[in-house]
This record gives C-alpha cells, structure tokens and sequence, in this order.
C-alpha cells in the first residue's frame, strides 16, 4: 500500500495513539484491548509512518521491557494469592498500635518496598486494597494510606530499573549497569520520599488524628473492603519472598553479564507458579490471565506509533524545545517538558518519544527526563496508568476518589519533590 501524504499520516498517528490511551483510560476487556492495539499498530504501518525495518528497530528494545512486565506481573499475582502483601499490611497495622501517624509511616514504607521490588503495578492494584482494609479494620481513615499508595507508586520507583517499566526503557540510553543507576538514583529517591511523606503528613492532617471517623468524605465506603485475597488462608508467605529477594539478586549479579532483567523474573514467575499449582493458589489458566497478555500488546503497539510520530511532526517540535546545558536549569527544563509530556501523552508514550531525543545529551539528561516521567506523572489521572489503575482499585472496592482532591494533592507536592529531586540528581 503506498504511503499516505504526510499531513493525513500525522492526523492518522495522532488518532492512533489517541485511541490507544482512551482505551488505557477505560480499561476495557482484553480482547477490546488487544484489537485497539492491533489496530493501532496496523494504521500506523500502513500510513507509512513507520517501514518494516523501523518498526523492528522501534519494537527490538521493547521486546525484553514487555518480557519483564508479564513475568513480573505473574510474580506478584502469586505472591498476592499467597497472602503476602496482606500479611505485610497487618504487620504494618499491629506495629501501629492504634496511631493513624504510625499506620500512614509504616503504609508509606511498604509501598515504597512494593514498588521498588515488584513494580508500581503491584502496588496500586495488590497493595492498596489491603491497606485500605488495614485502615478500616483499625477504624481510621483509608485517604492517607490509599494516597501514600497512589503517590509511591509514580514517585517511589526511581530508585532500581526494574521499578518502572519507564527505567528499563531508558537502561540501553544509559550505559549504566544495574547498580549504577541505583547509585545514581538513590538520593533523588530519598529526597523525593522526605517530600512525599512531609506532604501527605500535612495535607491529610485532619485524617490522621487519633479521632478520625473511620469514613472519610470523598471515599464512602460500600460494604467490606479488603484485599483480592484478604481471609483466603493461603498463608505460606516465606516461599514467595525468599523467591522475590533471590529475583533481586538475580537482577543484580546477571546485568554485569548482559543477562536481561526478564530472565530472572521469568524464573521467578515459573517457580512461583509451579509452587502456586502446588498449593491449589494457582493454574494454568490463572497465571496467563496475570500475565495481562492484551495489556503487553498494548504497550508494544505504543512502542510504534509512538515511534512514527517521533519521525514526523512530533519528535521535531520537542527537539527544539529541549536545553542542551547540564546546569541546574537545564535539568530542570528536561524534568518539566518530560513532566508535560506524560501529562498529555501518558508517561510511557512521553518516555518512547524522548528518550532518541535526550539521549545524544548524555546520561544525566536521560535521567533527569526519567524523574519527569515517574514523579511528574502523579500530576493528572492520566500522567501514567498507574493512577488510573489505583482509581479503578479502589471504584472496584466501593471507594471513589474525588477528582478535585486528586488534582489538589497532586498539583501541591508533584512540583516540589520534581525540583527537590532534579537538584539531589544535579549534586549527585
């Protein structure tokens, strides 16, 4: 087929990705899913956006990231299933002894645990509704801990690659090995978290004193909330954390030797399953619906459209607006049009199209466009799918965020933990 006049291309690629992050948005079934993906991906080759040889070239470096994202996935559905995050939340509430401060410091450390280890989706969508039944079973507001989740979530997965599907995108733009860029990114996140946890201890102040009402105003509850597998009895939580931690170790001591991060999440996912299956928590059939195989065909239709809008109009009017200093401001500027591209574009789509672009200015730039697209995507609903993926959690309990709150939380402590963190990254 021969390709389409540019203009009419552009106007094609633009609706494909519009369409592609409306259907994130409403999260429909998979098969819904899967032919939006398809689709997108087919007009995007078929306008001549992008040739065969450029979409492999575009989809190469996917490959391993969407790999990571199904076996993780599967990982932590396990370990759900097993009862740990629900054994993890009722640790947090007995060592809080009744105090909403203690509750929202210990929710605060596991979320930011969660998301470092077994990625941000696990965290809004296993983590939180445990939490949020912790807070309700000790009789206190679920709001802080719930937003602690939504924001550790964004901004607590800077410090390890394979927190943030965004990390592994940028890894082959770095030339940093596994435990460079967590030395890299260590103080960014301790900055970022000191922010984080002094900005929710204040916003949410009336929340967390002792005579909270356990209902809070824009999160009526309907009925018990708990976790997916909250009273399941599984228990047996050592097998599924010794599993994790060696994960951990894999990723460390196999990236030195070229050696994927998806290799040993595939190995924990397999071991996992084998020993789920065991124990009558897993089947066949459990584990590739954790497997969100729509959701990776997703994400790797974003992969081209995104990279056809980045050899047309799109990647040339970002190019010219990206500084190439390393000062201070510099970073900054990179941190704030990273941030305004994953509020537009989704965090995942604004990582695809900057990373070619920020790349030729070195490794600094790239991260510090990387804070943009984690911590400046907690800025609107639709800055990365981990706030709509929370949002649904907890519609799907009986909660129901309020908007206005949202954006109000938001909006008060993105900028400040964004500027806070591109000046430790600047120091570091």
């Amino acid at each position: 087929m021969p390709a389409l006049p540019d203009v009419l291309a552009d106007v094609v690629g633009v609706a494909s990705l519009g369409g592609l992050l409306v259907t994130a948005h409403r999260h429909p079934p998979p098969r819904t899913e899967a032919t939006a993906a398809v689709l997108a991906a087919g007009l995007t080759l078929a306008t001549g956006l992008l040739g065969g040889h450029a979409a492999w070239s575009a989809l190469r470096p996917l490959l391993p990231v969407v790999g990571f994202l199904v076996a993780i996935l599967v990982v932590a559905e396990v370990c759900a299933r097993a009862g740990l995050f629900e054994a993890a939340a009722q640790l947090v509430r007995r060592h809080s002894a009744g105090s909403p401060q203690r509750l929202l410091l210990g929710v605060f450390v596991l979320a930011a645990i969660v998301t470092t280890v077994l990625s941000l989706d696990a965290t809004v969508v296993l983590l939180t509704p445990v939490v949020v039944a912790a807070a309700r079973g000790q009789g206190t507001s679920p709001r802080p801990g719930a937003y602690a989740c939504l924001r550790l979530a964004n901004s607590g997965s800077l410090l390890l690659p394979v927190s943030n599907l965004t990390n592994l995108l940028a890894m082959p733009h770095l030339g940093l090995s596994f435990g460079g860029f967590a030395a890299r990114m260590a103080l960014p996140l301790v900055v970022v978290l000191i922010v984080e946890y002094a900005g929710l201890r204040l916003l949410f102040r009336a929340d967390l004193r002792p005579a909270t009402p356990s209902r809070a105003p824009d999160l009526p509850h309907a009925g018990p909330v708990g976790g997916p597998f909250v009273g399941s009895g599984a228990g047996g939580v050592a097998v599924p954390t010794t599993v994790v931690a060696l994960m951990l170790v894999g990723f460390a001591v196999l990236g030195p030797l070229g050696i994927e991060p998806w290799v040993p999440a595939a190995a924990a996912a397999a071991v996992l399953v084998g020993w789920g299956h065991r124990r009558g928590l897993m089947t066949v059939r459990r584990a590739a619906r954790a497997a969100h195989p729509a959701f990776a065909l997703w994400v790797l239709a974003l992969g081209l459209v995104v990279a056809g809008l980045s050899r047309a109009f799109l990647g040339d009017a970002v190019a010219h607006l990206l500084p190439y200093g390393h000062a201070y401001p510099d970073l900054l500027l990179v941190a704030a049009i990273a941030t305004l591209a994953s509020a537009v574009l989704a965090n995942l789509s604004a990582t695809l199209l900057l990373l070619p672009l920020l790349a030729p200015l070195g490794t600094t730039a790239v991260l510090a466009g990387l804070l943009g697209v984690t911590i400046g995507a907690g800025i609107t609903w639709t800055g990365s799918l981990a706030n709509l993926l929370w949002r649904r959690t907890l519609v799907a309990g009986g909660l129901h965020p309020s908007t206005g709150r949202f954006h109000r939380v938001s909006l008060l402590l993105t900028p400040v933990a964004l500027v806070a963190a591109t000046a430790a990254l600047r120091g570091g």
